[in-house]
């Protein structure tokens, strides 16, 4: 079989780190990107390598240009060419009114939850895209229930953040078609991982059992099984969907 080379942005925890494994055991060699949580990608390396595959934990904060910049080119020298992106970094801000946020917190949202993951498509796309010289490849863009909902009184600016993840997705997908690059987006509902506790509403989870049809939270594992069907020659006449995942909510 052909190795092929997966970047995860975010991927030390949560829905990154069970996308890394997931895809190895798919057959994925996976980059294991991290912003500070050093130890904790490390873990998640060892989990990919133990599976078969090859794995490179890579730190960089996808809100600096330049870092990004910097984890693109260490992916291609030390694991090889990209043929997959999981743009899942995000973050989450405590729950606040939209009259109680501030410029700083809307630039940090928009930095890491948007303009990260456009950034990283770019550098997929220079690398992956026929026309580039690439053999082509697949970006599976992290969006969230949230974008249809939009969170009032908790962080309605994470869910414009991925609302726009959504039209980024859709408008992105014919970009690049052409180019042999597929373009979808998960959205997961309300998944029992620790982004909940950095909003300071991890009680959320509980609450939200009774308006899940489904009657329970979302786990980590099922919303990589998603991520790594997208990856798949499965789903290689899908582009440009967005598919929930959310227990029906």
């Amino acid at each position: 079989m052909t190795e092929r080379n997966l970047l995860i942005t975010g991927a030390s925890r949560g829905i990154g780190a069970a996308a890394a494994v997931l895809a190895a055991k798919a057959g994925w060699n996976v980059a294991v990107n991290c912003r500070r949580e050093r130890a904790a990608a490390e873990e998640v390396a060892a989990a990919v390598r133990a599976e078969g595959r090859r794995a490179l934990v890579v730190p960089a904060d996808v809100a600096d240009e330049a870092q990004i910049l910097a984890l693109f080119a260490t992916v291609g020298a030390e694991l090889g060419p990209l043929h997959g992106l999981v743009n899942n970094a995000g973050v989450v801000d405590v729950a606040a009114r939209v009259d109680q946020m501030s410029a700083e917190r809307l630039a940090r949202m928009w930095a890491i939850n948007l303009s990260g993951s456009m950034l990283c498509a770019r550098e997929a796309i220079r690398r992956m895209g026929r026309s580039h010289g690439g053999a082509g490849g697949v970006i599976v863009n992290l969006s969230s229930a949230a974008a249809r909902v939009g969170s009032p009184g908790l962080y309605l600016d994470y869910s414009m953040s991925k609302a726009a993840i959504d039209h980024f997705t859709t408008g992105l997908a014919r970009e690049v078609a052409a180019d042999g690059i597929r373009v979808n987006a998960v959205r997961p509902g309300i998944i029992d991982t620790e982004i909940h506790a950095t909003s300071g509403h991890a009680e959320r989870l509980a609450a939200a059992v009774p308006q899940i049809p489904m009657a329970r939270l979302g786990t980590a594992d099922e919303v990589a099984q998603a991520i790594v069907w997208l990856l798949s020659d499965e789903a290689a006449y899908v582009t440009g969907a967005l598919l929930d995942v959310t227990g029906g909510r």
